[in-house]
């Protein structure tokens, strides 16, 4: 939850003016910024219900992955995106999945347990 709400105060600063330093694709920002809220939400929903946040992290993994495949072939191709910017992706689907797996453990099935 921490991670997304920095993202979500980083992103909307460089949306609206401040200099991050180095070029942006704006897609990705947007893309980015836009998830930082979603990862807030699913963290939340996670801590009340953990089936919920499993399903929240399985789709959120699933968003990134195809953007992850997006930007690596924009910079393969054209060289848009910068290889930082896939770097930071691909980490950020890597939690995600982690995350998802963890979920997915925390919430198997146990003898004596019931399903939720």
């Amino acid at each position: 939850m921490l991670f997304g709400a920095l993202t979500v105060f980083a992103g909307t600063r460089v949306l609206t003016g401040a200099d991050p330093g180095y070029v942006v694709f704006l897609p990705l920002l947007i893309y980015n910024t836009a998830m930082g809220a979603a990862y807030v939400a699913v963290g939340t929903m996670a801590w009340r219900h953990l089936g919920v946040g499993r399903k929240g992290a399985a789709a959120i993994f699933g968003l990134n992955l195809i953007v992850l495949i997006a930007v690596w072939a924009l910079h393969q191709s054209a060289g848009a995106v910068a290889v930082d910017s896939v770097r930071a992706m691909g980490l950020r689907t890597g939690v995600w999945f982690v995350l998802f797996v963890g979920f997915w453990w925390l919430g198997r099935k146990r003898p004596g347990r019931a399903a939720e």
